[in-house]
């Protein structure tokens, strides 16, 4: 493991020097030289802004750009990097009405030719370039109509140029959702310039290396990420719609992926305003894209139960999840948590047990420790991780190693729940294997649970936790023979016990919302393993 993880850190330092090399040659006139090559067509096909109204967030009232101070705004060190990389996005440009000054908007741009018009790493980042070429395209009526030819000229120069810087540095972008954005830009660009040849067909074929690369056979992103099923769902579409405004072909793969993963999205939606916390995912509202999607004609259903190795159950006012996914491939792991055979419960639109959360900014020690097992619904065991992960000199986190889940089993009937499975997370550290059942009984709003730690081998004293992830707006209160838990979510009573093994309470951090975090309650189960098969059995009750 020594060695390996040597290896690793050598590869990562060559890495970091070749990525300096690159750089100074990125900032050279040759290479402005070879992305400044351009063909003289115009801006023909200006894509209708509506089409991102699921990509853009947008304020309740549209402002006038006389509203803004925008004068000197290019040259201000002092911004931050969060703010600048809104500003040199121009997403703002979404946010304001058609009866700004065009002149007005079109000298904004014009000073930010003047100083960004040649490569530099920070405004012509991957992410915010193709943005930025995304909605100078779509803004078109401020940005560019009632211009004069020098200035148009000068526009549609600028938008070929980093379009081609685009193509020649997407490969090397190391998230695959930028990946995306800047393969959207491209494919507009191909749209709006009638460049089949050099944009369009590059776009579409980079767009369907990505997708084959990306989601598995049943088309679900290798990542098991929800966030991302959601963010590249909104993405696909708005490809789609801009080739169908265009009248373009619509190729047959778009449309194939576009199907696969609104199957997906319509399971875990089945209500817009439930948000499972599963590896990467946060708590979101996705009423708004719903909607979206019904303007647009599109209905996705889906009889199933399971997707992407979840299970999503409901019954009226109860919702249930579980992952019983095995870990992701080390590239994929990104934003993934160590939260095999987790679960989650809603009911009344309130989380009765939930996972802890992510908290995604990756530079922060928060992130590591949201990926943890502890900060999810499930087995914990000797203080680690089912699932173990190497930090890199980014600061963002893969895994090492991979957990399997297997002997799962899905039973579902019109009053009755059972799900089980097992996965092998610890058993070449400490010989075990995890193996999970959970049952519900409909007409009697119980769930009960039986946790079984198998022994495959001889270990050392090892101590375990089982813990149940509470909403911070719980409360919870717990009798004195530590055998029962009383919890109160809303208006509801719901009640934890096992009668075996004492159970407790602590507080915890809860990271559901985006980059923050709050203190909640986390129900634990706790003892020591012993020599032989163990169970831990616990029931989850509601109280009518």
């Amino acid at each position: 493991m020594i060695l390996k993880n040597s290896l690793i850190y050598i590869n990562q330092f060559f890495f970091f020097i070749f990525s300096s090399i690159r750089k100074f040659y990125l900032k050279s006139e040759i290479y402005n030289k070879k992305i400044s090559k351009i063909n003289s067509n115009y801006l023909e096909y200006k894509p209708s802004p509506s089409l991102l109204d699921s990509i853009i967030k947008y304020s309740n009232n549209k402002k006038n750009i006389k509203e803004f101070s925008l004068t000197n705004v290019w040259s201000d060190n002092k911004i931050n990097k969060k703010d600048f990389k809104k500003l040199h996005s121009f997403f703002w440009l979404f946010t304001l009405d058609l009866n700004s000054s065009k002149k007005e908007v079109q000298s904004i741009l014009q000073n930010w030719f003047l100083k960004n018009k040649n490569y530099n790493h920070e405004s012509w980042e991957t992410d915010i370039l193709s943005k930025r070429v995304i909605s100078w395209i779509s803004n078109s009526k401020i940005t560019y109509e009632s211009s004069d030819e020098i200035y148009k000229n000068e526009f549609d120069y600028l938008i070929k140029k980093q379009i081609n810087h685009l193509i020649n540095e997407i490969d090397r972008s190391k998230k695959i959702d930028n990946k995306i954005i800047g393969c959207a830009a491209i494919i507009l660009g191909g749209l709006s310039f009638n460049d089949k040849t050099k944009f369009l067909e590059y776009g579409l074929n980079l767009l369907k290396k990505i997708v084959n690369s990306t989601f598995n056979k049943e088309g679900f992103p290798k990542s098991r990420n929800i966030r991302q099923l959601n963010f590249y769902l909104k993405y696909f579409i708005l490809i789609r719609e801009w080739l169908k405004e265009s009248q373009n072909d619509i190729p047959e793969y778009l449309d194939e992926i576009i199907y696969h993963i609104g199957q997906a999205y319509s399971l875990i939606n089945r209500s817009p305003e439930v948000s499972y916390l599963f590896n990467g995912n946060q708590i979101s509202n996705n009423l708004d894209f719903s909607n979206y999607l019904k303007r647009l004609g599109y209905n996705f259903k889906n009889e199933s139960h399971e997707v992407g190795e979840y299970v999503f159950l409901n019954n009226k006012k109860l919702f249930f999840a579980m992952d019983l996914g095995s870990s992701p491939e080390k590239k994929f792991s990104d934003n993934y948590q160590a939260g095999t055979l987790s679960f989650e419960i809603i009911s009344n639109g309130k989380k009765i047990i939930s996972n802890s959360g992510y908290f995604q900014n990756y530079k922060h020690q928060l992130n590591l420790i949201c990926k943890s097992t502890a900060c999810q619904s499930t087995l914990v065991l000797n203080n680690s991780s089912s699932t173990q992960f190497l930090k890199k000199i980014d600061g963002t986190s893969q895994t090492i190693g991979s957990t399997k889940v297997m002997n799962k089993n899905v039973n579902i009937t019109k009053k009755y729940w059972m799900i089980s499975a097992e996965h092998d997370g610890y058993l070449k550290r400490y010989g075990v294997i995890h193996s999970r059942k959970l049952e519900y009984f409909h007409d009697q709003h119980k769930f009960i649970g039986v946790d079984k730690i198998i022994k495959k081998k001889k270990s050392g004293n090892l101590n375990f936790e089982i813990r149940f992830h509470l909403d911070p707006e719980a409360k919870v209160m717990k009798t004195q023979d530590k055998k029962t838990v009383y919890m109160e979510c809303g208006n509801e009573g719901w009640k934890f016990k096992s009668d075996i093994y004492n159970i407790d309470y602590e507080t915890g951090l809860f990271f559901g919302q985006k980059n923050r975090f709050l203190e909640n309650q986390n129900i634990v189960i706790s003892g020591i393993i012993e020599a032989k098969d163990q169970e831990i059995k616990w029931e989850i009750e509601k109280m009518i």
